[in-house]
């Protein structure tokens, strides 16, 4: 607890600091006070479920993504048995104007694993995550076309929705953006998840919009290319990385540290009726697939590559 207080200490200094630059520092380029206003923080800049930044067109103050995803049965490596998993996550984000000027979102969300098992490593039949987080994007000083965000994102991973003290992890978020030119951005930054077997893993991408159809969201966990077909449809190649730990109980062992990993990269297409609603049905290879556990003498199956489909809505209010 004495680590959380910190770390949001330390985001309410970046907020109030940001704040208080917007508000009373001098612009240190006058004569250009235009091209810096056209270059100030943006709503356009915004995280969505599993993907730390995107540009979005318009903007609107409240989101809520879901999908559903799942992976027939496949057979386990070195081992007799199949696995096949069905996943599903939801997160609703609010975003307000701190004190009129500074973007703050605001995000709850949750995650379900489901697991069919039948090899003889005992697996827990469900995985569950629950969030919230808040997170902002802010001018960073008097570098030009540059921004810096900071997010926090309070975590229990359990088997059971249980909110157990060991299950918390604070996930965190600090990276750059780099607006090159209205078509090109640079991220650059580290996600930070303490307790984590790998606690630190790097944000590194861009995004890109060379014309008004074709667009490149290379950024994690779920790369994007899009094409607009016409105003209403949207042709995708997307991808996605799953790496999570989870505290469940083994053998009567409570709070045993059980990683989950997969790799996903499909197509498909996206359906946007009108601005407030999209859906996409998507679907290809999922691979790279693991359930193991921290303790190597527990168990581990690894899972065949085979196929996934997948159906995501995103609203915008």
């Amino acid at each position: 607890m004495f680590f959380l207080a910190g770390n949001l200490k330390l985001l309410l200094f970046v907020l109030f600091a940001g704040l208080f630059y917007q508000i009373y520092c001098p612009d240190a380029h006058a004569e250009d006070k235009a091209r810096s206003e056209a270059h100030s923080v943006s709503p356009e800049y915004r995280q969505q479920l599993e993907r730390v930044v995107v540009v979005e067109e318009e903007y609107f103050p409240q989101e809520l993504d879901s999908y559903l995803r799942f992976m027939p049965s496949q057979g386990a490596d070195a081992q007799s048995g199949k696995v096949s998993v069905t996943e599903s996550a939801s997160e609703y984000s609010y975003e307000i104007k701190a004190f009129g000027k500074l973007p703050v979102e605001f995000a709850v969300g949750t995650r379900y694993i489901g697991i069919n098992n039948t090899t003889l490593v005992k697996l827990p039949a469900h995985l569950t995550e629950a969030a919230i987080g808040m997170e902002t994007v802010l001018p960073f000083f008097n570098v030009d076309k540059t921004y810096f965000t900071i997010g926090l994102a309070p975590s229990f991973f359990t088997d059971n929705w249980n909110f157990h003290a060991s299950s918390f992890r604070l996930s965190q978020r600090y990276f750059f953006i780099y607006q090159a030119d209205e078509k090109l951005a640079f991220v650059c930054g580290v996600e930070v998840i303490p307790d984590f077997e790998d606690p630190v893993s790097p944000i590194l991408g861009f995004i890109y919009k060379p014309n008004e159809r074709l667009a490149f969201n290379i950024t994690p966990d779920r790369p994007e290319i899009s094409y607009v077909l016409n105003n209403k449809l949207t042709v995708l190649l997307e991808g996605d990385r799953q790496t999570r730990e989870f505290e469940v109980s083994k053998d009567g062992i409570k709070n045993t540290v059980l990683k989950y990993n997969e790799m996903h990269l499909g197509a498909g297409l996206r359906y946007k009726p009108n601005k407030h609603i999209k859906s996409s049905l998507t679907a290809g290879s999922v691979f790279s697939r693991s359930i193991k556990y921290r303790d190597d003498s527990l168990g581990k199956v690894g899972i065949k590559n085979g196929l996934y489909v997948e159906l995501r809505v995103d609203m915008v209010i």
